[in-house]
C-alpha cells in the first residue's frame, strides 16, 4: 500500500486545476513528504457548496473491529469499497483529492538503507519532470484519539482509493496501487458524480501512465514491455 508520497508543486496550481475557489490550508511547502497520521492538502467540497483547499490529517476512521487499543492511528487506503464501514463516506459530500506529484512503495527485495536501516523505495510519477495528479480521495469530520496517551479531539481526516496494480506497480507492490486522476475531466468527475458512475473509476492506471523516477540499487526483474527510466537513488 502507499504510505509515502511528495507534492512539490504550488498552492495556485492545485487550485487552478481544481477550480478551487477557497483555501483554508495556511501554507504549502515548495516540497513536502506525506507520511501516515499526518497533515496533507485535499481539495473538497465543502458544506456550502465551495469547492475549497484545506489542510487534513492522513487516515480515515477504520473499522471498529480494527482498532487496538483507544487509539485509532487511521486507515490510509481504502480497496473495498463494497464493505459497509466505506459505504457511508462514498457520497459527493466525503470525496475529496489529494495532490501528489509522487510517490512511493517499498522496494520487495531486502535492500536497506546503510545509515538508516529503513527498506528503500521505488518512487513513481508522471514523468520525470514530475507532474501534478491526484489520487481519488475520501475524507470526513471525526471525533477521536490519533495517538496513544493523547486526547480524544475533533479531526477532520482523509484517505484514499486503491485498486489492483497495473503491470508497472505488480512486481513491486502485487495487491494494491492508488486510484489516481491525471485529467481535469477526471478530477471533476470524482467530485461531482454520483458513486453509481463513480465506482468505475476505481480502477488501474494504464501501464505506461506512470514512470520509475527513483529506484533502488538492487532491481528487480519487470516485463519487458514496461519501461522503467528514471534515476537511481
Amino acid at each position: 500500500m502507499c504510505n509515502l508520497y511528495n507534492i512539490t508543486t504550488s498552492q495556485d496550481a492545485i487550485r487552478e486545476w481544481t477550480r478551487a475557489m477557497r483555501d483554508i490550508m495556511g501554507n504549502l511547502e515548495p516540497s513536502i513528504d506525506i507520511y501516515p497520521n499526518t497533515p496533507g492538502p485535499v481539495v473538497r467540497n465543502a458544506a456550502d457548496g465551495q469547492r475549497e483547499l484545506a489542510n487534513l490529517l492522513w487516515g480515515m476512521p477504520s473499522p471498529p473491529e480494527r482498532v487496538k487499543g483507544k487509539a485509532d492511528y487511521g486507515t490510509t487506503n481504502v480497496r473495498k469499497t463494497n464493505y459497509f464501514h466505506w459505504q457511508q463516506y462514498l457520497g459527493v459530500e466525503h470525496r475529496c483529492v489529494v495532490p501528489v506529484t509522487s510517490f512511493a512503495e517499498p522496494s520487495p527485495v531486502d535492500v536497506k538503507d546503510p545509515e538508516t536501516g529503513i527498506k528503500k523505495n521505488y518512487w513513481f510519477a508522471l514523468s520525470e519532470d514530475r507532474p501534478l495528479f491526484f489520487f481519488a480521495g475520501l475524507w470526513t469530520a471525526w471525533h477521536g484519539m490519533r495517538k496513544a496517551k493523547a486526547d480524544p479531539a475533533d479531526h477532520e481526516v482523509y484517505g484514499f482509493l486503491t485498486t489492483e496494480p497495473n503491470a508497472l506497480i505488480a512486481p513491486i507492490h502485487e495487491k494494491a496501487m492508488p486510484v489516481i486522476l491525471t485529467t481535469r475531466e477526471e478530477v471533476e468527475a470524482w467530485l461531482t458524480v454520483p458513486w453509481s458512475e463513480a465506482r468505475h473509476m476505481q480502477r488501474p492506471a494504464p501501464d505506461d501512465a506512470l514512470v520509475i523516477v527513483e529506484k533502488p540499487a538492487t532491481q528487480i526483474k519487470f516485463p519487458q514491455h514496461i519501461s522503467t527510466q528514471g534515476s537511481l537513488f
